[in-house]
């Protein structure tokens, strides 16, 4: 099962429609639910932004069942100390994940609003984070979910489906998880 955790109150009009866009993508149940996590240790005064990888640790602390995802959804910008932001941060091969919002919104680059592109750029990204709790690195292919995205126009480039050899991966993976 794949858990919808919506951080600290942010629960954006669209939450159904990124949970059908994972399922659409990534078999299973997925489930929101509202979790507050104490963002204060995470949050670094010098940059205005949030470390993601103290978001994730929190995370896992919640964490039901152990065979279970969480991907935690929030607004708030992110980073890790080698980049400058990321949409979000995920354990490789793990059971944790988060993503912001914050840099897929138009508003974040004085453009108009636009609900349906950030619904669209959020479905690639949690596909492209949950990917990576599932074992997946990054691809070359850059129409593939998969493909790095260290500007929101990759974002926009890439597809929401895994490639071929992605999804053959994320297979092999969901087997040998099952066996």
């Amino acid at each position: 099962m794949i858990h919808l955790a919506l951080l600290n109150g942010y629960r954006p009009a669209w939450v159904d429609a990124l949970g059908d866009g994972i399922r659409d993508v990534l078999p299973g149940p997925v489930r929101d639910r509202e979790m507050r996590l104490d963002f204060g240790p995470a949050f670094a005064p010098d940059r205005g932004q949030y470390h993601a990888t103290f978001l994730l640790g929190a995370l896992l602390r919640t964490l039901p069942a152990p065979e279970d995802k969480v991907l935690g959804v929030t607004a708030v910008d992110l980073f890790v100390p080698v980049l400058t932001f990321v949409f979000g941060q995920a354990q490789l091969a793990g059971s944790a994940a988060v993503l912001s919002t914050c840099r897929l919104q138009n508003e974040f680059y004085g453009l108009a609003p636009d609900e349906g592109l950030l619904l669209e750029r959020a479905i690639k990204e949690a596909v492209h984070e949950l990917g990576h709790a599932h074992g997946l690195v990054h691809c070359p292919d850059y129409r593939c979910v998969m493909h790095a995205s260290t500007h929101v126009e990759d974002v926009d480039l890439k597809g929401a489906a895994y490639c071929g050899g992605c999804g053959s991966a994320l297979e092999r993976s969901a087997s040998d998880a099952g066996a």
